[in-house]
């Protein structure tokens, strides 16, 4: 196993991406703290966790919130006795024209969102040893333009800004800190965007390999980054999108 006895923290892994790379990283032999605003889900994904055959714990946080992160590391640590990966997966992407847009609807979003993986990552540097990893979920958003998403594509631009940054701050810790880029990928809340068989039909149209992803797809680059295998990589932001950036 990859990652046999590491533990992770995992934020948004109740349902979707994040639940995804939390079974991904369990079924690697790591343990995982759950971590989200919907508590009740976060037992409902320790549960299939465990089933694993791993040690898993269910934390609500706001991730938005310094005072929910810090304890979020102290739960996690109290429980096993260590973080070595932390995986930055909340974010929310309500669309929002521009012209419709209000301070609050910006803040909100830029606080989940980029605000979040400061908070995260600056837990992470007092949590981490040597070799630790650090992990966004960032987006295409942050690389093309979409409309109605303004916010949404600055948060995430400012996620790889913020990646590349930090990447050479923890460097000499042998500390890496990368980001991945998903494309369309087929989650509870993209499908119900996608219930119009036109839309559905215009998304494939931009992608190469004509499919949506599905969670796993974001989870084994995942896998792979938190890996000793990714040990050399640094600073870096892996698209994932089945070619969609590439037209």
């Amino acid at each position: 196993m990859l990652l046999q006895d590491k533990v992770a923290i995992v934020t948004g892994a109740w349902q979707g991406i994040g639940k995804g790379i939390a079974l991904a990283l369990a079924r690697e032999g790591c343990q995982v703290a759950v971590a989200d605003v919907n508590e009740t889900g976060c037992q409902e994904t320790v549960s299939e966790l465990e089933a694993l055959g791993v040690k898993a714990l269910a934390v609500r946080c706001d991730v938005s919130s310094a005072t929910e992160v810090a304890a979020l590391f102290q739960r996690t640590i109290e429980a096993f006795g260590k973080v070595d990966i932390v995986v930055n997966n909340a974010g929310i992407y309500p669309f929002v024209p521009f012209a419709d847009m209000q301070e609050a609807d910006w803040d909100k979003v830029l606080d989940v969102n980029l605000k979040s993986i400061f908070l995260m990552s600056h837990e992470a540097d007092k949590a981490l040893s040597e070799g630790g990893r650090i992990i966004s979920i960032s987006s295409i958003a942050s690389l093309i333009g979409f409309q109605s998403l303004v916010h949404y594509s600055a948060s995430k631009a400012g996620m790889n800004g913020l990646t590349r940054g930090l990447a050479l701050e923890l460097a000499p810790r042998k500390i890496t800190v990368n980001a991945v880029a998903p494309g369309a990928i087929d989650t509870p809340g993209a499908s119900q965007m996608n219930l119009d068989p036109k839309a559905r039909e215009q998304t494939l149209a931009m992608i190469p390999l004509n499919r949506q992803g599905v969670p796993e797809d974001i989870a084994n680059a995942v896998v792979f980054l938190a890996s000793e295998k990714a040990s050399y990589i640094t600073g870096q932001v892996l698209v994932v999108d089945g070619g969609w950036t590439l037209r």
